[in-house]
C-alpha cells in the first residue's frame, strides 16, 4: 500500500480558502481570529484529518520527545513490568514516558492514540494480545497510517501486525513456544491428562498457547481429543471459578496449565479450598513468571516472558533509524523457571 501524502497546513488554508498564516493563527490558538473563519478553517482541519507535525512542532518549541505506551489495566503485573521496561529505556534516551489504560474498550484505544497523535507523540506503543478480527485489523491499520502522516512510530508490543504492509513496527515474545515447552515438562514428569485452564478464542497470545499446548501434546503421540481447553479468560478470579467447577465433577486429569500466573493463583486457590494438595494431587503451572509466582503456595512452576525488556526493545526499535526495521518483525525468547508445583501424577491416576 502507498504510504498516505502527509496533509499539510497549506492545504488546509487551500480548502478554507484562507492564507496559509490566517490557518496558522487559529489552529495554533493564540490569536484572535472571526468566529466564520475559525469554523471554516476547523472544518477543514478535521475533513483533511490533519494534525501539526510533531517534528515541525518541536523545533520550534512546541513538542517533546514523547512515547506513549497504552495497556489494558496496569493492575496486572505482567503490564505493569512492560509499561515499566518502556518508562525505563524513553528514561534512558530523554524521552517523556505517558502510561494509558484501555479496559479491553475499542474506543477508548482509538481515543488515545488520536490524542497522542494531536499531543504530539513520537512514538506510540499499544501491548497485550487482542482478538484479531476484521474491525481490530481495519483499527489497527487506522492507527498505523494516521500515526505515520503525523511523523510518528506505532509499535505493536505482545501482539502481531494485522498485515505486513502497513507502516508499524512488531516485537513479542514466542508464546507457542513458551507453551510447548511447559507442556513437554509436565508430561516427562508422568501427566498424560493435562487441562489448559484461560482460553480465550481469538486473543492472539492465548491462542499461540493453546497451539503450543496441543503441539507439545502431539509430539508426545498423545490423540488430538486428550487436549482439553477450558475458555474462561486471565484473572484470578476467573482462574478459580473455573478451577471449582473442574473440581465439582469428576478429577479426570492430573494437572493444570493456566493461560498465566494470574489462573494460576486463581486455581491454587480454589484447590486448596477443594482440600486437595499441589502437587501431591494435582500439579499446576502458569506462564509470565510474575514476581509473586515465587511466592505462591507451593512457589510456581512457571514460563518466564521478559515483560520488562519487551517494553525496552519496544523503544529500541523504534529509535533505530534504519529502514530495515520498518519490516521486522522482532521476538524474544522465553524459558522455564521450575518450582514446587509439579510433581509425578498420583499412582492410583497414572493411565
Amino acid at each position: 500500500m502507498a504510504a498516505k501524502r502527509r496533509v499539510t497546513i497549506r492545504d488546509v488554508a487551500e480548502r478554507a480558502g484562507v492564507s496559509v498564516a490566517t490557518a496558522s493563527r487559529v489552529l495554533s490558538g493564540n490569536y484572535p481570529v472571526p468566529q466564520a473563519t475559525r469554523a471554516k478553517v476547523l472544518r477543514a482541519a478535521q475533513a483533511l484529518d490533519y494534525v501539526a507535525n510533531a517534528h515541525a512542532r518541536a523545533l520550534v518549541g512546541g513538542g517533546r520527545k514523547m512515547v506513549a505506551v497504552l495497556v489494558r489495566q496496569v493492575t496486572s503485573p505482567f503490564y505493569a513490568h512492560v509499561a515499566e521496561g518502556v518508562e525505563a529505556e524513553a528514561a534512558a534516551h530523554g524521552w517523556l514516558c505517558l502510561v494509558g489504560t484501555t479496559g479491553g474498550e475499542p474506543q477508548r484505544e482509538l481515543e488515545f492514540v488520536q490524542l497522542m497523535r494531536e499531543e504530539g507523540a513520537r512514538l506510540v506503543i499499544l501491548v497485550g494480545g487482542v482478538v484479531e478480527d476484521d474491525d481490530y485489523r481495519a483499527r489497527v491499520a487506522q492507527y498505523a497510517h494516521a500515526l505515520d502522516a503525523s511523523g510518528a512510530r506505532l509499535v505493536l508490543c505482545g501482539r502481531p501486525a494485522p498485515s505486513p504492509d502497513i507502516p508499524a513496527l512488531v516485537v513479542e515474545f514466542d508464546n507457542e513456544a513458551g507453551a510447548r515447552a511447559i507442556t513437554s515438562h509436565l508430561l516427562s514428569a508422568g501427566h498424560r491428562r493435562i487441562v489448559f485452564l484461560g482460553g480465550l478464542p481469538g486473543n492472539t497470545a492465548l491462542d499461540a498457547r493453546v497451539a503450543g499446548y496441543r503441539a507439545a501434546l502431539a509430539q508426545h503421540r498423545l490423540p488430538a481429543d486428550a487436549a482439553r481447553v477450558v475458555d474462561c479468560g486471565l484473572g484470578r478470579a476467573n482462574g478459580q471459578r473455573a478451577m471449582a467447577e473442574l473440581l465439582k465433577g469428576e478429577r479426570d486429569f492430573t494437572a493444570v496449565f493456566a493461560g498465566d500466573d494470574m489462573v494460576a493463583a486463581g486455581a491454587l486457590h480454589a484447590i486448596a479450598a477443594a482440600g486437595l494438595r499441589v502437587p501431591d494431587d494435582i500439579s499446576v503451572v502458569g506462564y509470565n513468571d510474575i514476581p509473586l509466582a515465587a511466592d505462591f503456595n507451593p512457589p510456581l512452576t512457571t514460563v518466564r516472558t521478559p515483560a520488562e525488556e519487551l517494553g525496552r526493545e519496544a523503544v529500541r526499535i523504534a529509535l533505530r533509524t534504519s529502514e530495515d526495521t520498518l519490516s521486522t518483525r522482532h521476538v524474544l525468547g522465553t524459558h522455564i523457571v521450575v518450582r514446587e508445583s509439579v510433581a509425578a501424577p498420583p499412582p492410583e491416576r497414572t493411565p
